[in-house]
């Protein structure tokens, strides 16, 4: 087993239950932490033999631009993605953050984590 980590993609977003949210947009921050056999292409050093970081970046980019009231909804269609997409993954964690969030206070950030396995 092993793991393959994208950590730190920054996206501009429209997500939040406020109106102002969604229209004016903000500044999110995604990790994700996805698991599988890497053995195999230790060994044979193809790419299709893993799991393609370009492709886990590119479900993240292609979710985050559907605006969600829910960071929550956003982490788990990014989950149901990778799954569906890619029979390798076994288990996956996405953080989804959203930085300067308007909650009245001074806040770097929120973040919502939720992990999911594949089932059998």
């Amino acid at each position: 087993m092993g793991a393959i980590k994208v950590e730190n993609i920054r996206v501009f977003a429209h997500h939040g239950c406020l109106e102002e949210e969604t229209k004016i947009g903000s500044d999110y921050r995604v990790d994700l932490k996805v698991k599988a056999d890497l053995r195999t292409s230790a060994k044979s050093d193809k790419l299709s033999d893993t799991i393609d970081y370009v492709f886990l970046n590119r479900i993240v980019r292609d979710e985050m631009s559907k605006p969600a009231y829910l960071l929550e909804t956003v982490g788990r269609r990014i989950l149901d993605r990778i799954f569906n997409e890619d029979s390798n993954v076994t288990k996956a964690t996405v953080w989804v953050s959203k930085l300067n969030p308007p909650i009245g206070g001074d806040v770097e950030k929120v973040t919502i984590k939720m992990t999911d396995k594949r089932k059998k």
